[in-house]
């Protein structure tokens, strides 16, 4: 069986863009915000999770259904029982969907621990029966993989890679890092170069890609199809218009912090915020403020006096201090 063509891009004559899946931030949501600042070639849905007793979750759906950012989406899919990915695989395939990607990558240990996401790493004999069977059925459209470079270390990585090459994969999204290493430690970039070289699918380079910069060092030491970006997304929504800007080599254009606390009330003011209690959405607010505050405030404080804030008057009146009160002040282009 032959490869399936990708989704066309935005900008064909540049390497891929795609904003990394990322489990409670990935939603519709803030797919149609990253959409405004300048969407990537291609989203990837929160991971469905499948096992005997699962069904599509609704409001995962809604990010394929109701997305209307005319850019791509991939569903992104998390289990190891063949018959259920299989089931879902084709119940997904019923949507407008770019196509299926499978999760083998998650770092997290409550998942890894029952053998999906990251943990499959651990059993290539089980990856090639899973991507056996679902390339089975996933034949009209992309079968992609996302996955990192080995479990607690990359004895399995050129096993799973020639795996990769036998089923037909479409599209490989590698985060050059072990499963163990979560989000800590050097990126082996080097090794998603020698994923490049091994597989016959495009593959988008993936870790701790902070800037435009970092975007532009990493295709050209890995030469890798594209980039995909996952958490600096979150605080800096601007990237992917930033890196096509680098890659055009045109100056990027700053961001003023005002657009920065606008985009803050953007995210505060998503339709299913206002269904949450306050302590838990002001808690929701944080968890994207981690990643803005690193850009706005290289020395930190920022990102402390926000943690400590209880209220969301507290956390605005701070937002207010440190991003309202110079006009002149812009976003970092690269994280410190």
């Amino acid at each position: 069986m032959s490869q399936v063509s990708l989704p066309q891009s935005l900008h064909p004559n540049l390497p891929l863009t795609a904003l990394a899946p990322m489990q409670d931030v990935t939603n519709l949501w803030f797919m149609k915000i990253i959409a405004h600042y300048g969407s990537p070639d291609y989203f990837f849905t929160e991971y469905f999770r499948v096992n005997d007793t699962s069904r599509l979750n609704r409001h995962i759906l809604a990010a394929i259904t109701e997305n209307d950012t005319g850019r791509p989406v991939f569903a992104q899919m998390i289990g190891e029982s063949i018959p259920d990915l299989v089931r879902t695989a084709k119940e997904l395939c019923k949507y407008n969907i770019a196509g299926i990607d499978l999760n083998m990558g998650c770092p997290a240990p409550r998942i890894y621990r029952k053998n999906v996401g990251g943990g499959l790493l651990r059993e290539p004999e089980k990856v090639e029966q899973i991507l056996g069977e679902l390339r089975s059925v996933v034949s009209d459209r992309p079968f992609t993989v996302k996955m990192r470079v080995g479990f607690e270390n990359t004895d399995n990585f050129y096993t799973i890679l020639d795996i990769i090459n036998r089923h037909n994969i479409d599209l490989l999204s590698l985060h050059g890092r072990t499963v163990k290493d979560m989000y800590h430690g050097a990126v082996k970039y080097d090794l998603i170069a020698e994923a490049v070289k091994r597989v016959n699918c495009p593959v988008l380079a993936n870790g701790n890609i902070n800037s435009a910069t970092t975007a532009l060092e990493v295709l050209a030491q890995t030469g890798a199809a594209g980039v995909m970006v996952g958490r600096w997304a979150i605080g800096n929504p601007w990237l992917f218009n930033q890196i096509r800007q680098a890659l055009r080599g045109e100056t990027i254009t700053p961001v003023p912090l005002v657009e920065v606390r606008k985009y803050i009330d953007r995210l505060w003011h998503t339709p299913t915020a206002s269904t949450i209690p306050m302590r838990s959405r002001v808690a929701y607010m944080k968890m994207f403020l981690n990643y803005i505050a690193l850009s706005v405030d290289t020395e930190g404080h920022f990102l402390k006096l926000m943690r400590q804030a209880q209220t969301d008057v507290e956390l605005f009146n701070l937002c207010d201090r440190f991003l309202v009160a110079d006009p002149t002040q812009t976003l970092a282009l690269a994280p410190y």
